[in-house]
């Protein structure tokens, strides 16, 4: 059966904040550099789109489409500018009437992936993060790239941080880091964090054993991957920490310029693209973020 073809290319979220102008230019970027479509996209948010409804003039609706309208025009240009003179691609931009998760987890299944700032602003942006990125995190269906708008530098050289565990989840992660790792000519460091507090501190308990077979099995997760992509340089980092906390330090500690998760995992020993952890990277993580959804 053949795969369906995603028509909106990669679709970010417009409101006119400083987290949603980064995710804009981020977003225009990844798609030059993938030479797919960008879809700029902004809900507009009436008291009719919320619960209970209530009435309004028809000032308000004028108001808020004029903001609409500048909003996007404001994100056209600022994702023509950041696109490469002779790497442009198709750029189209569209408006609903909805609550902005509800119309981004549904343009989902047309998309190749969703971008969308770490925070909003005022009542049209209230969905764009906060609340609204973290539904759109945990029901998109396709991959999520969250975009902070701090004040970091660029580490254009940076690698590609990839957490890795081995679940379906992980597996996604894994194919999107390389295909960003190759792309942007980067090395990939792929992480594993083995914890388990239960038998950590057990007097029987053989770490070198458990880091050994654990080595192993991350060099054949891997090694069909650097077939494919034999351009990227790979890192193979495993360490007995929590997930979350190295995630967040390795980033820091490798100037990385990318953060690439599964959206949860599998428990027990070797769990770590759990929902927790990808909430606290998503948190803490200064660089952009990418959580791995089925598509």
């Amino acid at each position: 059966m053949s795969t369906p073809v995603k028509q909106l290319g990669i679709v970010v979220a417009v409101d006119g904040s400083p987290a949603s102008n980064a995710a804009v230019v981020w977003a225009a970027r990844d798609a030059a550099m993938r030479n797919i479509g960008l879809t700029l996209f902004h809900a507009v948010v009436t008291p009719t789109t919320t619960w209970p409804p209530v009435p309004y003039p028809d000032s308000l609706l004028v108001k808020l489409e004029d903001d609409c309208r500048r909003q996007l025009a404001h994100a056209l240009k600022l994702a023509e500018e950041a696109m490469p003179a002779d790497r442009k691609v198709a750029i189209t931009k569209e408006f609903v009437y909805s609550s902005p998760a509800l119309a981004l987890i549904k343009m989902s299944d047309d998309a190749q992936m969703i971008v969308v700032g770490s925070s909003g602003r005022g009542l049209l942006a209230r969905g764009v993060l906060g609340s609204v990125s973290s539904t759109v995190v945990r029901h998109a269906n396709c991959p999520v790239a969250v975009i902070r708008d701090e004040d970091v530098p660029d580490p254009q050289h940076g690698p590609v941080l990839l957490g890795i565990d081995g679940s379906p989840a992980s597996e996604l992660a894994t194919a999107i880091a390389f295909e960003q790792a190759s792309r942007r000519g980067v090395d990939l460091v792929a992480l594993h964090a083995w914890s388990d507090v239960a038998v950590l501190g057990l007097p029987a308990f053989d770490w070198e054993a458990v880091q050994a077979e654990a080595e192993r099995s991350l060099a054949e997760t891997l090694a069909g991957w650097q077939e494919r992509y034999p351009d990227v340089t790979v890192r193979r980092v495993l360490v007995r920490d929590l997930p979350a906390q190295q995630l967040i330090e390795q980033s820091k500690s490798l100037a990385a310029q990318l953060v690439v998760v599964g959206s949860h995992g599998r428990g027990g020993l070797t769990g770590l693209i759990l929902g927790s952890v990808s909430n606290t990277v998503l948190h803490s993580v200064k660089v952009p973020i990418i959580v791995a959804r089925p598509t």
